[in-house]
């Protein structure tokens, strides 16, 4: 009788294994859908927290999904085209072939780290993005444009995979070379660096701009440069939105706004002369950065009166 309930529980053991399994995969599977779902669709993002709970009891080793809602733990500038990349989320412009705005989330760790050990990392094409809609490495061939980042390589040498990233062309726009990518363009990367050392948590959204111009006629018109037979878009001015968490017990965030032109700059032209009303930004490229935030919680934010760059660069 003993070795018949023996058996029995080994049965049903068994049984329960295997459906405990059986749950596991079908948990794993439905995750990589839902993270798919993300992608195309932003509205999921909003709710996967609470889908999340259900998923709670196995776990995963995909942080995936864990690492966006870090980046964008304050919100989403826009939803257009998101891609959630190992270290940074972006929203494609297909139209432009750029991006609309990157996002980042920079801390000392990955900032302090020693630079990886590796030969020259090569940009890329992002085969993800359907081909009609793809910048490609030709585009910038004899161009006279730099392949500017918009998510700067050097934010981001904690792992191999969170730089090279950085080198999709989905990250990449046209830009001057000498006096803007190679001068304050890079100037104003190596600040945002100093924040994070500073005070060890940063968020930067980064992206273009195609500012309007008055015309002799009194009407407003945006003029920009294509490149390539896939025609990418040659942005006017690009912008940096940054906001610096405090590392006080119940401190405030701060907010910093940055507008450059895509032109040569006067190597002695500082920084701060390109502050620019955060509002401002937001008006020209129709998004809104930090909307988790309300405006009454920041301790401060650059909202300077006239801005040097809407000032003397058309």
């Amino acid at each position: 009788m003993g070795h018949k309930w023996l058996i029995l529980a080994l049965g049903v053991t068994a049984i329960s294994a295997s459906f405990v399994a059986g749950m596991y995969f079908q948990h794993d599977h439905a995750r990589r859908r839902l993270q798919n779902l993300i992608q195309k669709d932003p509205y999921a993002y909003y709710v996967s927290p609470q889908i999340y709970k259900v998923f709670a009891f196995f776990g995963s080793p995909d942080e995936a999904d864990h690492r966006m809602r870090q980046i964008m733990k304050y919100g989403f500038p826009g939803l257009d085209d998101l891609r959630l990349y190992s270290d940074f989320v972006l929203s494609y412009d297909r139209r432009n072939r750029v991006a609309h705005w990157v996002c980042e989330h920079l801390q000392a760790d990955s900032i302090r780290s020693k630079r990886l050990r590796q030969g020259r990392r090569h940009f890329q094409a992002d085969m993800s993005v359907p081909s009609n809609f793809r910048s490609e490495l030709t585009d910038y061939q004899r161009s006279g444009f730099d392949r500017g980042h918009l998510a700067a390589a050097g934010n981001h040498h904690l792992q191999q995979n969170h730089c090279q990233d950085t080198f999709f062309l989905t990250n990449i726009a046209p830009q001057i070379g000498k006096g803007f990518n190679s001068g304050a363009w890079n100037k104003l990367e190596i600040y945002v660096r100093s924040l994070v050392n500073r005070f060890g948590s940063v968020y930067v959204c980064t992206g273009p701009l195609y500012k309007p111009k008055q015309k002799a006629n009194g009407k407003f018109g945006v003029e920009y440069d294509m490149i390539g037979l896939n025609m990418v878009a040659v942005p006017t001015h690009f912008f940096k939105v940054i906001m610096v968490e405090s590392n006080h017990h119940l401190g405030k965030p701060y907010m910093e706004g940055y507008v450059l032109p895509n032109a040569p700059i006067p190597n002695g032209l500082a920084l701060r002369s390109f502050l620019c009303d955060i509002r401002e930004i937001e008006h020209y490229a129709g998004l809104r950065f930090f909307d988790g935030l309300r405006r009454s919680d920041l301790f401060g934010s650059n909202y300077p009166h006239e801005s040097q760059v809407f000032r003397d660069f058309g």
